[in-house]
């Protein structure tokens, strides 16, 4: 199966990415202004038409938070298609389907990476929540500051102080009577969107990332197809991680992109500089989609990783106009220009207009 995602510009024909060949990992890339993310919805709009392969979306601009919404102009038979899918979008402070996490249900290093608890530095307090486990296991309930205080140990009570004194224990991201993302995931929608541009700290949507990708690698084994999106990937796979979190997420995606291609969980990670995602994860990519990008440096790092990508078209994608893109590697016969087609759904996230003042918007001298 051929997914149309627009017009070759130097040979007669659409531009064609093969379906079954979506699991392997995939780079995309593009600087800003290039139409990288709009065209990203094209590719993932047709591999939500035409296979069964679930998306998982880690959205960090809200660019995909209207996914489910269909454009005037869309096709009648594609129209019809989509809307027969299941598109759950999971958002911070909402009441209809909010993203909430489990902080119980994460694994116990994401936690104390949460908790900024290192297993040597703290070793008492790392130490107390190993032995937590069984009743973590059994289903301690939250929240979890007032357990730790009523137990009366008194490493227990450092650490319920640790919850209250980074603000862990008063975010709205905590599950609580809510579902939690990795349950909607566990629903199998045909897209889930996790919208991680919504919150109002930093932490939150790292922890939302953590979770997401810890579940579905802990769940590997069951070997369910996955395409995992990650939009603006350097903020999730840094070479150079900061914090202790940080550094989990990195580890994990690269973990992912290691060995996650044998258990069917499958990356496609897109950003506007190579250069800031860490290279193990970026030479793991079989497949290359690359938008316009003016960076010497990105270009020749690019050329080196993807040495199937031809050099003479490599040295095109400076002068591509927006929305031109060139494909490369396992999911193309060739590689090939292809101007991008519409969107047949809306793009969540826009620029900001510049409002006119009136008498310029009458066509009045200033």
């Amino acid at each position: 199966m051929q997914l149309r995602v627009g017009t070759r510009i130097d040979a007669e024909g659409p531009g064609l990415v093969t379906a079954s060949k979506m699991n392997r990992h995939t780079f995309w890339c593009g600087q800003s202004g290039s139409g990288k993310t709009y065209a990203l919805g094209v590719l993932l709009e047709q591999v939500l038409l035409h296979t069964r392969l679930p998306l998982v979306i880690l959205d960090p601009n809200s660019d995909f938070v209207r996914f489910s919404e269909l454009r005037a102009d869309a096709s009648e038979a594609d129209a019809a298609e989509l809307r027969s899918r299941s598109v759950r979008v999971l958002r911070p402070h909402t009441a209809e389907d909010p993203l909430k996490v489990r902080f119980l249900s994460m694994p116990l290093i994401s936690r104390a990476a949460l908790l900024q608890i290192d297993p040597l530095r703290d070793a008492d307090e790392f130490n107390a929540m190993i032995k937590m486990e069984p009743e973590v296991l059994a289903g301690l309930q939250e929240p979890l500051a007032d357990w730790l205080r009523a137990s009366g140990n008194p490493v227990h009570r450092k650490i319920a102080i640790r919850l209250e004194n980074l603000g862990l224990a008063d975010l709205d991201l905590w599950a609580g009577r809510h579902r939690s993302v990795i349950e909607f995931i566990d629903d199998r929608a045909d897209a889930t969107v996790v919208d991680l541009g919504g919150f109002s700290t930093p932490l939150e949507p790292k922890a939302t990332a953590l979770a997401v990708l810890d579940h579905l690698w802990e769940r590997r084994a069951d070997r369910i197809g996955r395409l995992i999106v990650i939009d603006e990937a350097h903020n999730l796979c840094s070479p150079d991680p900061v914090t202790a979190v940080d550094t989990l997420l990195t580890e994990r995606i690269v973990q992912i992109a290691a060995e996650g291609r044998k258990y069917g969980l499958w990356l496609l990670m897109s950003t506007q500089r190579p250069s800031k995602v860490h290279p193990n994860a970026l030479s793991q990519c079989d497949n290359l989609g690359l938008m316009k990008l003016s960076s010497p440096g990105d270009l020749a790092e690019l050329a080196r990783v993807f040495g199937y990508a031809p050099a003479e078209l490599l040295s095109r994608v400076t002068g591509f106009s927006q929305g031109q893109a060139l494909f490369a590697g396992g999911f193309v016969a060739e590689p090939q220009v292809v101007q991008m087609r519409d969107r047949l759904t809306l793009e969540g996230g826009s620029d900001v207009a510049i409002e006119l003042r009136d008498h310029v918007a009458r066509g009045l001298p200033d």
